[in-house]
């Protein structure tokens, strides 16, 4: 996968060399407020959560969630990319920004990119969402990618219903 350019970031691939950057979207409180997930602390539970979850599915699907890298001070400050849902036979649309970036319209501009270029590599996709509905800004993002909601679902893995948006893209 080539990276991708946006306005204000550079989103690549995810290499276990990130752990230490990508600790803050797994461990801070306000990051995992709106997610059901307990907080990771130490930096190899971090290395092997990446290796398990978008290395891996780059291996497994050909995408995954990204590394977004604001280009003016190239730190990383989130992810956006996509995901196969096995339970649920979807792709999921997914984002996470450390607090200082939030209402910035990085979530926005980074969604916009990726879902332009898997339309671009595998043609027109229904593409989904899984969101708290308390998370309102992040229902922004989705009615902003032009997804509307469609149902609540109950993930496996999720302690409480989650809003499923959806969209048809391409």
């Amino acid at each position: 996968m080539d990276i991708l350019h946006t306005e204000r970031l550079l989103l690549r691939r995810f290499t276990p060399h990130d752990a230490r950057a990508y600790r803050p979207l797994v461990s801070d409180p306000r990051v995992l407020r709106h997610t059901g997930e307990a907080p990771i602390e130490d930096v190899e539970s971090v290395r092997r959560l990446l290796l398990e979850r978008p290395i891996r599915d780059y291996a497994v699907h050909g995408f995954g969630r990204l590394a977004c890298i604001e280009k003016d001070s190239g730190h990383l400050i989130g992810f956006c990319g996509l995901k196969r849902l096995e339970d649920l036979g979807e792709i999921d649309i997914g984002y996470r920004f450390i607090p200082a970036c939030w209402g910035k319209g990085y979530a926005t501009e980074a969604a916009t990119a990726v879902i332009r270029q898997h339309v671009d590599r595998f043609g027109p996709r229904r593409i989904v969402a899984l969101v708290d509905p308390a998370n309102a800004g992040s229902v922004r993002v989705l009615e902003k990618l032009g997804m509307a909601y469609e149902r609540d679902v109950q993930p496996a893995d999720a302690a409480a219903p989650l809003a499923l948006y959806a969209g048809e893209f391409g």
